[in-house]
């Protein structure tokens, strides 16, 4: 039995991660990301098993208090247009199913920036300022923390629980919260953990990690689940067993662990003769999961019909 990091975490809280800590090893939840309101991922999933996954991935990206949208190419729109709104559907779902949230946040820069400007190309956002007393970045910051929490608050008062993945893939530079360093996203990390349990009382939030590097890691006392991104260059069939050992080595061995994004579906045979303990995988959105660029439809049944894998009931 794992214990949330919040000492005031919520009942459901703690009821989801220590549904996660018990599944992983025994079984594997199956997840999907879905940044659209059709959700249309789930509905090709479902279309060629006859099953749905268990968790599923929201994106926060469009509730981003500082989009340039005159400096914004038509791609970034369309991703900002299609992403509206998406709370709602989270919410709706969460509450007519039993399946599980987490929320991802590819958060333009709180200041200046063109186009999509999570990236570190098309912002000059110092995040390094933000840790200065006084800072105009540091304002900046918990201005849009403020706004972002108030939209989470009615997760939060109805005790729906979510796997929070703040600041992703900060071992690479291509996001701003990455740019300067694992160790300056580690602080804004905990700057946020503070903020949100401390003042926000966003105590139905499971703290996810998900960077690799040994100096990135905030350290067991804020965090819940510990996870990586993998995106092959190319397919195999691959429990991600080494990945799992390396995170495990470079972090804590103390947390459940997730395969928070990945290109390519796990193989399921593998899994079911390693039990490598993911509590659960999110295969990314778009043509990741649709089509079979990446996944093919066998390896889509393969997974929804394995008894290993838990999908939506």
């Amino acid at each position: 039995m794992q214990i949330p990091v919040n000492k005031n975490a919520s009942e459901n809280a703690k009821m989801l991660l220590n549904y996660l800590s018990e599944t992983a090893g025994k079984a594997i939840i199956t997840g999907q990301h879905t940044q659209t309101i059709p959700m249309e991922e789930v509905d090709y999933i479902f279309s060629k098993t006859g099953k749905k996954p268990k968790l599923r991935g929201f994106e926060l990206l469009s509730y981003s208090p500082n989009i340039n949208y005159e400096n914004a190419s038509n791609e970034c729109l369309t991703e900002i247009y299609e992403n509206r709104e998406t709370l709602k559907t989270a919410m709706k779902w969460a509450e007519n199913s039993e399946g599980i949230l987490t929320f991802s946040f590819h958060w333009f820069s709180p200041l200046g920036g063109h186009d999509k400007s999570f990236y570190t190309k098309n912002t000059d956002f110092d995040a390094a300022k933000i840790l200065v007393e006084g800072s105009s970045e540091r304002e900046a910051f918990y201005h849009d923390m403020k706004i972002i929490a108030d939209y989470l608050k009615p997760f939060s008062e109805k005790d729906i629980p979510i796997l929070w993945r703040p600041f992703h893939e900060s071992d690479g530079e291509w996001f701003w919260w990455g740019a300067k360093g694992p160790e300056i996203a580690k602080k804004l990390y905990i700057l946020m953990y503070h903020y949100f349990t401390e003042t926000c009382h966003l105590n139905n939030l499971l703290w996810v990690w998900n960077c690799r590097l040994p100096e990135g890691y905030p350290g067991d006392e804020y965090v819940d689940v510990i996870s990586v991104d993998i995106y092959l260059t190319e397919y195999k069939s691959t429990d991600y067993r080494d990945e799992y050992l390396k995170l495990i080595n470079d972090t804590t061995k103390n947390k459940v662990a997730a395969l928070a994004e990945v290109g390519y579906l796990p193989d399921i045979k593998m899994l079911e003769q390693s039990h490598t303990p993911w509590a659960y995988y999110m295969t990314w959105s778009k043509e990741f999961c649709i089509g079979e660029q990446y996944n093919t439809v066998e390896q889509l049944r393969n997974m929804y019909e394995s008894p290993y894998a838990i999908v939506e009931t």
